[in-house]
């Protein structure tokens, strides 16, 4: 689904991301791991287009993907879940939701799929509530919620655990997995929370001052003590 090659970026005279290099398949929950400042974020956002990468190749589904603006990857499959969850907090639940319609057109455009309020039946209890009166854990499922809406085949998720209760974090770690196993989906999950990426990876990605300095398959991560690498 996706394949970033040989990514570079720069802050003034910083080299923030070097040669970054790893794939995201179909399927499968592909994490990236690292301490604060390593680069994730600026990963991501090079990856939406929100930062043009300086060089390298990013590719979906086999399409060249550097050149295109954010809208346009969004109309190729990109959905993007930010840290801080960016919601609108005077708008209603659903409005959030429907946010996510907007790549649709026709029939599409104007209904939510059942499957989000499957996954997050308090979205659905909540629909009519604003946006800001949830709790930090409700407005990350609406977030997440507002992403799945779009119907991607790659979804991004920026430390979804960041901030919020256990037992939402476990509700948002089942969801992962069901999207996973579906088998139409690749997931890029950046996390922090250790525990949570082994639970939930196919695949992981370790990242240090810019750099992939480890990687391997997800039921590896014990053996291969990378939990001891994000403690360095």
């Amino acid at each position: 689904m996706l394949i970033v090659n040989k990514l570079n970026q720069f802050y003034g005279g910083s080299h923030i991301l070097r040669d970054v290099a790893f794939e995201a398949p179909v399927g499968e929950v592909t994490c990236i791991l690292g301490r604060n400042g390593v680069g994730k974020s600026t990963l991501l956002r090079c990856l939406m287009g929100q930062l043009a990468a300086r060089s390298g190749e990013v590719r979906l589904q086999g399409e060249d993907i550097r050149t295109l603006a954010p809208h346009q990857r969004v109309e190729r499959g990109m959905a993007y879940v930010p840290q801080g969850r960016e919601i609108f907090p005077r708008l209603s639940v659903e409005e959030n939701l429907r946010m996510g319609l907007a790549r649709f057109k026709g029939r599409q455009g104007r209904v939510l799929p059942d499957s989000v309020f499957e996954m997050f039946p308090v979205l659905y209890e909540m629909r009519h509530r604003r946006g800001g009166d949830l709790s930090g854990g409700q407005q990350q499922q609406l977030a997440i919620g507002r992403a799945l809406v779009s119907r991607p085949s790659l979804l991004i998720l920026d430390e979804p655990t960041e901030g919020i209760q256990p037992s939402i974090i476990k509700e948002i770690g089942n969801v992962i997995r069901q999207l996973a196993s579906r088998g139409d989906m690749a997931i890029l999950l950046v996390e922090q929370y250790y525990d949570f990426a082994e639970a939930l990876a196919d695949r992981y990605v370790v990242m240090s001052r810019g750099e992939v300095v480890q990687r391997g398959h997800g039921h590896a991560m014990a053996g291969d003590r990378v939990r001891e690498l994000l403690a360095i």
